[in-house]
């Protein structure tokens, strides 16, 4: 006989969550909830704890790759005796009126290196064709400037438990050890992501050889939960991607409750639900990517994906910008998908420069 705890804590999700979520008719109130809503995630992710330092910056390395394709390896201090490296590929065609995106890493590809399409390293191929990883090498292909950073726990950055040459660790993160080193001090794993792409904005502001007024986010899965929290909470991101990590918070988190550390905020669920964060995009342009078959949308599937769907473009329609939020629905399981990626960016696009 086993006497678990998580009927009673789905009950207590329904009585104690989403207590901050927007409550009212007009995009005057909703501008105005937004801007405690942002101040309330600032705080609730720890961001209110961090210090700058500057950046300090070296370019470590510059390889060209086919297609006139130069990357770029840079290192920055994000904060005291913290630092981040991260690639920039950049097309040859590139120059001062050409569109950045900023590419977080999700889990299970070595950080940076699967994104940026680097298949040499052991194992990275195989994620690269498991997950269809490759996304800022993708960008950059099509002439966009495509950045992948490693995110802390990920690459170059895993903390000591992860360490080794195994590929297996080479692989993996340290979410878990991080979000043990820093939730007791009042910090959160995405909250210290978020902080380092912030960091990364004003590196690529200051170094403004590309159109950083057109500051772009693309992500998938681990990915996809840094592009939804950083653009929620950076204003200068004008464009926001979101793959693989839009479902709500009680069937994806808390009955599929073995998901990796960094998706969990103390307190975060008692304010809001991954749609109101999404909200707060709002009214900048946005895709959505969902797959049918993603488990991670839970036991409920698409059901899940779709409330959380209309409480978002809700928020679109009460601005007045209904065709700046596009949905691209793909089969299949948890993976990136590209068949729709350029349709969807001119769709919002266009919307955008209307």
């Amino acid at each position: 006989m086993y006497y678990g705890s998580l009927k009673g804590l789905e009950k207590k999700f329904d009585v104690l969550a989403r207590k901050e979520a927007f409550q009212g008719k007009s995009a005057e109130e909703f501008v105005s909830w937004q801007e405690n809503a942002r101040k309330k995630l600032w705080t609730l992710l720890g961001l209110d704890l961090m210090v700058k330092v500057p950046l300090s910056f070296k370019i470590l390395d510059r390889v060209m790759l086919p297609e006139s394709i130069l990357r770029e390896k840079v290192l920055i201090c994000t904060e005291e005796d913290t630092y981040m490296p991260f690639y920039i590929l950049i097309p040859d065609s590139a120059g001062k009126d050409t569109r950045l995106f900023i590419c977080p890493a999700g889990h299970q590809g070595a950080g940076k290196e699967s994104v940026a399409g680097n298949g040499e390293i052991a194992g990275v191929k195989r994620m690269i064709e498991y997950y269809n990883y490759d996304y800022a090498l993708k960008l950059a292909k099509a002439g966009f400037v495509a950045v992948a950073p490693d995110p802390r726990g990920f690459g170059e950055r895993r903390d000591e438990a992860k360490q080794t040459g195994k590929e297996e660790d080479i692989l993996s993160s340290t979410c878990f050890q991080l979000a043990h080193m820093a939730e007791p001090l009042g910090f959160t794993v995405i909250g210290l992501l978020v902080w380092d792409l912030m960091r990364l904005t004003q590196y690529l502001v200051e170094r403004g050889e590309w159109a950083v007024e057109k500051l772009s986010v693309l992500g998938f899965s681990g990915g996809g939960m840094q592009s939804l929290y950083f653009a929620a909470l950076e204003p200068r991101i004008k464009l926001a991607f979101i793959s693989g990590y839009f479902y709500g918070f009680k069937d994806s988190f808390l009955v599929l409750n073995g998901n990796c550390s960094c998706n969990y905020v103390p307190s975060l669920w008692r304010s809001f639900d991954m749609a109101d964060i999404a909200s707060l995009i709002a009214p900048r342009p946005l895709v959505i990517q969902s797959c049918r078959e993603d488990h991670l949308n839970g036991p409920r599937g698409m059901a899940n994906v779709e409330e959380q769907y209309t409480i978002l473009k809700r928020s679109y329609e009460l601005l007045g910008v209904p065709s700046r939020l596009y949905h691209d629905i793909v089969s299949g399981e948890h993976h990136f998908s590209d068949t729709n990626m350029f349709l969807a960016l001119k769709i919002v696009l266009e919307e955008e420069n209307a």
